[in-house]
């Protein structure tokens, strides 16, 4: 897997479909540039789209700023995740698993058609296998349209692979070739792009760790304006034709009018969840809403068919490898490293194979994938590498000033 194409897939191409739920302007637009806080909003909703890419703070980068690094493999199916139907004598299965890197993004989008190819004409008590954050999401649905839902699972939050992603709104790492994705493949991924990218906007409350973020994607050579994308052929779907109504004000800014110094720069507005926070919030929700836990694993299909429940989710992820011996499925290795917090960085930026933006517990550095690495254990070789292109990075950022009619 190339990195570069994986990196412009996490914004370009990818953020724009991460957001899939369109109702816009739901969270407050903050007019002060970054690092002003703000009396009304909690600290971790602090403002995140400042006024003009001139007055940003630079991130501190050097080893002894490094708090942690965490490894988390990602479901990854070249052919796209797996929403779909299957028999197990008397118990219906609906699959809802293999979302690469973009579980976070598309988690409600999927559980949506998870729980519209499975609920109905269905009454009785639900099964969900799976306690990420594809597994909560498909159970709050559930319990929203008024089922008894219990899950099963094998570790609760924090100790799942959800714990460990880095949350911006992106699905990156989601398929191979756009190409050669099916039809029905294509429709699912659509429609689960624009309902997450809504149903995270309506988050609202600060619990749920849900705001804007300033994206900057920097690079050492000119980049062109964005152009909408060719229509899609007559009768044919492709997923490139759909992603640039999800770039809210992509744009280049002008050497000059940034603070990056000598590259040359774009940006567009997306969204970050915070996985610590979304996730206990999610948690929350499903227990006070009568949910119930089982922490146990499941091995063999027999033993699905044997619950009490007749209809089961399967959010597994990564285990449904082993479990329905899905050979498709492989893992797509991440590393990311965190620096000690800096509440004045309330950006994002992406450069080269690289990528940083900052979150209340801590600011991330990211940009690995390594495809078919079952590997936990963290790389020091690739904390060191991450840190060197972080600091070369910043270290190109200088004053600048931008008056009202955008000049300098």
């Amino acid at each position: 897997m190339n990195r570069r194409r994986f990196l412009c897939d996490a914004t370009f191409a990818t953020a724009s479909i991460a957001a899939a739920g369109g109702l816009t302007g739901c969270l407050h637009r903050a007019g002060k540039p970054a690092g002003v806080a703000s009396a009304s909003l909690p600290p971790n909703l602090s403002p995140n789209l400042p006024d003009d890419a001139c007055h940003l703070a630079p991130v501190h980068v050097s080893a002894d700023r490094v708090i942690r690094t965490v490894v988390g493999l990602r479901p990854y199916r070249p052919s796209g995740f797996r929403v779909e139907r299957e028999r197990l004598g008397e118990t219906t299965v609906i699959h809802n698993y293999g979302h690469g890197g973009g579980g976070i993004t598309l988690c409600w989008g999927t559980s949506k058609l998870a729980l519209d190819l499975g609920a109905p004409g269905y009454t009785g008590p639900v099964a969900v296998l799976g306690s990420g954050v594809i597994g909560l999401t498909t159970a709050r649905l559930l319990q929203d349209a008024g089922f008894a839902v219990v899950i099963y699972t094998k570790a609760l939050p924090p100790d799942t692979t959800s714990n460990i992603a880095g949350g911006q709104w992106a699905p990156a790492t989601v398929y191979d070739d756009p190409d050669s994705l099916s039809q029905t493949f294509t429709e699912q991924y659509l429609f689960a792009c624009r309902f997450a990218y809504e149903r995270y906007q309506i988050l609202t409350p600060a619990r749920y760790g849900v705001r804007w973020m300033r994206n900057y994607v920097l690079s050492r050579t000119p980049q062109e304006p964005p152009q909408p994308p060719a229509p899609s052929p007559p009768g044919k779907l492709t997923v490139r034709s759909a992603t640039h109504p999800f770039r809210p004000e992509m744009k280049v800014i002008p050497q000059g009018q940034h603070a990056f110094g000598d590259l040359y720069c774009a940006q567009f507005d997306g969204m970050l969840i915070e996985p610590p926070l979304f996730l206990d919030a999610l948690t929350t929700d499903f227990r006070i809403a009568g949910g119930k836990f089982v922490v146990g694993e499941i091995h063999t299909p027999a033993e699905i068919q044997a619950l009490s429940q007749k209809l089961v989710f399967n959010c597994t992820g990564l285990g449904a490898k082993a479990l329905f011996n899905d050979a498709e499925l492989t893992p797509v290795r991440g590393q990311l490293t965190f620096l000690v917090p800096q509440l004045e960085v309330t950006y994002a930026t992406i450069f080269e194979d690289t990528y940083m933006f900052s979150r209340r517990d801590g600011v991330l550095l990211g940009g690995t994938h390594d495809e078919g690495n079952w590997s936990l254990a963290v790389d020091p070789a690739t904390v060191t590498e991450k840190l060197a292109a972080q600091a070369e990075l910043f270290s190109h950022m200088r004053s600048c000033s931008v008056r009202r009619d955008g000049s300098t």
